[in-house]
């Protein structure tokens, strides 16, 4: 009988040790850039402690041993295999009520070389974002109860699943689906918004082609809305021009245009709604405002430069000293910023060189800080 539970997280040393992880598994992983943040006080039962979290895309991170330590685990690491080993005292043993749970929606659905499924979930509440693989030993049923063939899962699908307790240190996690069962489908449609308005009741998204509106969409209370890392957003963050995936219905009503209801709303790679003339556009801008000093660092062809749009408050900018009250007022009316960003032969010490533009005047705001 065990009498203690042990939690095994699979990392690579970058993983571990950098501010910067970069993760590629089956598309789902990505190089994501941290920051550390000594301004923010981490407390563990209402105790201070000497701990400083690396934010990633939104969310904070902590170092693994130092963690532990504070809430009372003990950690070993097995430097030849790459794994971490945290050990709790006095755990129940181990058992389904060591599983995660999670309520949301297929995002994507990818086979894998040998026969399982690796299905992307958007879920609810803080539960943002989980890759789960679907295998033989994967309970798959509908809400019925009754047996569900993974060959049969898709994008829109609405599911609970519980995973674990194995999850692989990476963004999104990564973990082994020990349950999933399957409920309502969902219509999904990729588009551009066409106007976003408040109402009385709630939210209204709609989408059209030129001044005709072709679909309405009407938010709930238990509508989710999450930016291109699957992070919570306002609505307020919602602009006309925005490429976004909505998930909604499947019930419409036979108006022109018809109208459902919207459950599940992730803002797209904005890059795609810049079009080849604008990014061409920006990355010159970029370009003439490296000094030449940076040039020389500068792995990436100036033709080659990576251009997103995201919205201004989740830039990460920091801005030049006469451009920070321009920046703070462009925040504040929930613009939307350019981001132009360049490799650099000392990315693994600093990380890469991004440059941010006013995506309404092209003015140039600052940088983001390397670390």
């Amino acid at each position: 009988m065990m009498n203690k539970k042990k939690i095994i997280i699979v990392a690579t040393i970058a993983g571990l040790l950098g501010t910067t992880a970069a993760v590629e598994a089956s598309g789902f992983m990505k190089k994501v850039n941290g920051f550390l943040r000594g301004d923010i006080d981490v407390t563990v039962d209402g105790k201070a402690t000497s701990l400083e979290p690396v934010f990633i895309n939104g969310q904070a991170y902590l170092p693994a041993r130092s963690e532990a330590e504070a809430l009372g685990y003990e950690l070993h690491y097995n430097a030849r295999n790459k794994v971490l080993e945290i050990t709790s005292k006095d755990q129940p043993e181990e058992g389904e009520s060591n599983l995660i749970n999670v309520s949301g929606i297929i995002e994507d659905v990818r086979p894998t070389k040998d026969g399982s499924v690796q299905i992307s979930v958007l879920g609810r509440g803080q539960n943002n974002w989980i890759v789960l693989t679907v295998d033989k030993e994967t309970v798959l049923t509908n809400q019925e109860g009754k047996s569900f063939a993974a060959k049969d899962l898709k994008a829109g699908l609405e599911l609970t699943a519980e995973y674990g307790p194995i999850v692989a240190m990476s963004y999104p996690g990564q973990s082994h689906a020990v349950k999933v069962v399957v409920g309502s489908e969902r219509l999904v449609k990729t588009d551009v918004i066409q106007s976003v308005e408040k109402t009385s009741d709630g939210w209204q998204v709609k989408f059209g082609d030129g001044k005709e509106t072709t679909l309405v969409l009407n938010s709930g209370k238990e509508t989710t809305i999450r930016d291109t890392e699957r992070q919570p957003i306002e609505w307020s963050a919602l602009k006309a021009g925005m490429k976004v995936t909505t998930y909604y219905g499947p019930a419409t009503t036979k108006s022109i245009p018809p109208i459902s209801a919207l459950h599940f709303l992730v803002v797209a790679d904005q890059s795609a709604a810049l079009s080849p003339a604008q990014v061409t556009e920006y990355r010159e801008l970029a370009w003439k405002q490296l000094s030449d000093d940076q040039k020389k660092h500068v792995v990436t062809k100036k033709d080659e430069a990576e251009v997103t749009i995201v919205p201004a408050s989740d830039a990460a900018l920091f801005p030049q000293d006469d451009k920070k009250k321009a920046y703070e007022d462009y925040v504040a009316k929930k613009g939307n910023v350019v981001l132009v960003t360049y490799k650099t032969d000392d990315d693994q010490l600093l990380g890469p060189l991004t440059l941010g533009f006013s995506s309404d005047t092209k003015e140039y705001f600052g940088n983001r800080i390397r670390r």
